[in-house]
């Protein structure tokens, strides 16, 4: 294993490399386009007009992420971690400030998916391909979305089709015998737009469990493959009257290694099948110069079956109904938002719990304001659940532009996590006592400060915040039922810097987390489970003519893989590199190279992950 690496010294080096070259840009363009983010208030707002902490990962990025997944992109993204039991398709999860899984939620074009039964989204399911652009949002949101936002917010955009029709494809093979292709058509006028994409993936994959002490090896390959298809449409009849389609269909099977205790054993093939699924259709009405409304009718699913041979282990399936309905009204000073939305949960499968549907009726409002040199946001949401009752959350945040270039930004916000049916309902067995029904929703209150710097193609920003979390659900010796016994405490950092001189462009991410377990116990003071407490992110890039090479360099800290800090995983740093060469204006050759010291390293104790690896493809994107 490896040390943890000094990122305190990190820290010194980024404000002495940052100070020599901002003061060097002095004579840059001013002018920098900043994107219009909509996950951090449900409305188009400018990014530099924001009172939170985002991050917008473009098409581009993602384009050069080669063979690595979406928890891999997310991880070399400010604040975020991620886990993973194995290679691609595996059971994985992201940190987002050190907040678990089940603590934060993803979106799909607007609308949310997860499983019920374990609160978490299936990332590992979510091609790249089918990506247009991902908004971060970090700290708590559940005054804007509802349960589960203590961490923060993921929302995916899919491909969107506009300009005159054009047929976009991509195909490559890289290690493991991986295969991913895709091909898709878009266009759009004023009056019609559309985007239609298909992609298959495929690779062998490594083996899972690497410890043959345990009772999980199985010394063969845990490939990997996938479907996916993404859909959107919309029509406009008239100036400010939108109709629309988003849909996303993933199917994938990914081979694990596990042990049913049989004489077979370790020795069977494993594999989980599962397809997630968003479904919806919306209409955006402006009904005057001062009030658009929109109504959203959608459905989510995700549905997985798991085998040992040919024998089918189980089945678990939740689909969620959505509705809502949002009106976003521009005041004298301002802009208010007032929403009402409806969801239905129901999970169903081979495991047989008591209560198996659930409803969610929420009422939100919202008022957002630039006032010369102010920034204000303020949100109030009230959740009405059909299984715990009510939970109201709010926010509140203020932000003054002290000078064209500096802005900073002070915040105040609560969220909850909604217990899962697996907590609530899943059935006793001879060593689980069972879910437990009166368990109380996780609450979070969340203090935030940050700074931020902007000049042409330039950005520095610094955020500390404070989570303290209470009433966290723990499955507890002897019986292991589930019980609101804990607290934790989510306090950090973090530090950024993306920039561009003429052909160069550079990128540094500093996170400093510190997760502690503040329950009164023998783990008090423990640090929570696989959180590394320090993590670097950076990138350097060149162009050359066609040509665009870019180097990424990720240290991550040591982690604890138990509650009582016993089993220490070690820290490690990766250095992937990546190349574009266009031989066309449309085509482009490209390969990128993950770990290419092929450094071994653990999120999890037993599992493995990828080591060096490849992927070479070509890719067809009319400009």
């Amino acid at each position: 294993m490896y040390e943890k690496k000094p990122c305190a010294a990190c820290a010194a080096a980024l404000v002495t490399v940052c100070g020599s070259l901002l003061s060097s840009t002095a004579g840059a363009a001013d002018q920098q386009f900043d994107p219009i983010v909509v996950t951090a208030t449900r409305q188009a707002t400018r990014s530099d007009e924001l009172t939170s902490d985002v991050t917008v990962v473009t098409r581009e990025q993602i384009d050069q992420a080669g063979q690595s997944t979406l928890e891999q992109l997310l991880s070399r993204q400010p604040g975020i971690q991620y886990t993973a039991n194995g290679g691609p398709g595996t059971n994985s999860g992201v940190f987002i400030r050190g907040a678990a899984s089940n603590q934060s939620i993803v979106l799909i074009d607007g609308q949310r998916i997860s499983s019920a039964t374990t609160g978490s989204a299936a990332l590992a399911r979510i091609p790249l391909d089918q990506i247009e652009r991902i908004e971060i949002l970090r700290g708590p949101a559940s005054s804007l979305y509802g349960a589960d936002a203590i961490g923060g917010v993921i929302q995916i955009f899919t491909r969107q089709g506009k300009g005159p029709t054009r047929l976009n494809a991509s195909t490559g093979y890289g290690t493991y015998g991986t295969t991913d292709t895709s091909v898709g058509v878009s266009g759009g006028t004023d009056v019609v737009s559309y985007s239609i994409q298909a992609g298959y993936l495929d690779t062998g994959g490594f083996n899972a469990v690497h410890n043959k002490a345990n009772s999980y090896y199985n010394p063969d390959d845990d490939g990997y493959r996938n479907s996916n298809l993404s859909a959107n449409f919309s029509g406009r009849w008239a100036a400010g009257q939108e109709i629309g389609v988003n849909l996303l269909a993933s199917d994938g099977t990914n081979r694990y290694d596990g042990n049913d205790f049989s004489s077979l054993g370790a020795a069977k093939n494993y594999n989980s099948q599962q397809t997630i699924g968003s479904y919806s259709i919306y209409s955006r009405n402006r009904l005057n110069q001062v009030w658009t409304s929109t109504v959203r009718l959608g459905r989510s699913t995700d549905a997985a079956k798991d085998y040992a041979g040919s024998v089918r282990t189980g089945t678990f399936r939740t689909d969620a109904d959505i509705a809502s309905w949002q009106n976003d009204i521009v005041l004298p000073v301002g802009e208010a938002l007032l929403a009402a939305e409806y969801t239905k949960q129901e999970v169903s499968g081979s495991t047989d719990y008591t209560v198996t549907e659930r409803t969610i009726r929420s009422l939100l409002a919202g008022w957002n304001a630039d006032i010369e040199k102010h920034r204000l946001q303020f949100n109030v949401r009230r959740d009405d659940n059909s299984q715990f009752g009510d939970e109201t959350t709010g926010s509140a945040s203020y932000g003054y532009q002290f000078t064209p270039e500096w802005r900073a930004h002070v915040s105040y916000g609560t969220a909850f996590r909604a217990p899962t049916f697996n907590e609530l309902y899943f059935p006793p067995s001879a060593f689980f006592a069972g879910g437990n029904p009166d368990l109380k929703p996780e609450k979070a209150k969340n203090t935030e400060v940050g700074a931020n710097w902007e000049r042409g193609a330039h950005r520095l920003s610094a955020v500390f915040y404070n989570n303290d979390i209470t009433d966290l659900i723990e499955f507890r010796p002897p019986t292991y039922a589930p019980v609101n016994v804990s607290s934790a405490l989510l306090r950090g950092a973090t530090l950024t810097y993306d920039g561009r001189f003429s052909e160069w462009g550079l990128g540094v991410v500093l996170d400093f987390l510190d997760p502690r377990n503040e329950e009164d116990g023998p783990n008090k003071g423990n640090r929570l489970a696989r959180r590394a407490d320090q993590q670097m992110s950076s990138y350097v890039s060149r162009t050359f003519g066609k040509l665009d090479l870019r180097a990424e360099w990720q240290l991550v800290g040591n982690r604890y893989d138990d509650p009582a800090n016993r089993n220490l995983l070690g820290g490690y740093g990766l250095v992937n590199l990546y190349a574009d060469y266009r031989l066309q204006r449309d085509w482009a050759l490209f390969v990128r190279a993950n770990n290419i010291f092929d450094k071994y390293y653990e999120t999890i104790d037993n599992y493995a992950t990828a080591g060096a690896n490849v992927f070479v493809g070509v890719r067809y994107a009319p400009r």
